[in-house]
């Protein structure tokens, strides 16, 4: 099983690469944590909502071209369901138990189109907050590392 990061962007700084591949290389081959890398499309600054709407349906191809087929697929949204890191934890282990890849869908800097959100078995949040998108890559691998050191009872997470 893999859980898979596509995330729209470009390439991010040096410290994001750097955090990223420190927990993904912490994962055990089992569930192994890979970065897809989705190229965004060109914004102008004065797009309205018809052209971002294009944009978007344009980056969900990609997306879609991106995971492999019978995967589960949970979207990232501010609008997203709140885990705790022991929840995050339980629903990894009935994602491990099913044997499906997994992929978390990171959207652009106008979020996913909203076919792609809508269509994603479950959608979650990292955050009340905005986040870089960077940030948002490395928090989501720190905390897909320590919901599994939970699941296999490693003294990583403390309550």
């Amino acid at each position: 099983m893999r859980l898979l990061i596509a995330a729209v962007g470009h390439r991010q700084p040096d410290w994001v690469e750097t955090a990223f591949s420190e927990y993904a290389k912490r994962m055990p081959r089992e569930a192994r944590i890979e970065l897809v890398e989705i190229r965004p499309e060109t914004r102008s600054d004065n797009a309205g909502d018809a052209a971002v709407g294009k944009l978007l349906e344009k980056e969900a191809k990609r997306i879609e071209a991106a995971l492999p087929a019978g995967c589960t697929r949970i979207a990232l949204s501010e609008r997203g369901e709140h885990f705790t890191t022991r929840a995050l934890a339980r629903a990894l282990e009935g994602w491990l138990g099913d044997g499906r890849d997994v992929a978390f869908l990171i959207g652009s800097a106008d979020g996913l189109h909203p076919d792609l959100e809508n269509g994603a078995g479950r959608r979650m949040a990292l955050s009340a907050m905005t986040l870089p998108h960077g940030l948002a890559r490395v928090l989501l691998a720190e905390q897909l590392y320590r919901a599994l050191s939970l699941i296999k009872g490693h003294p990583y997470h403390r309550d």
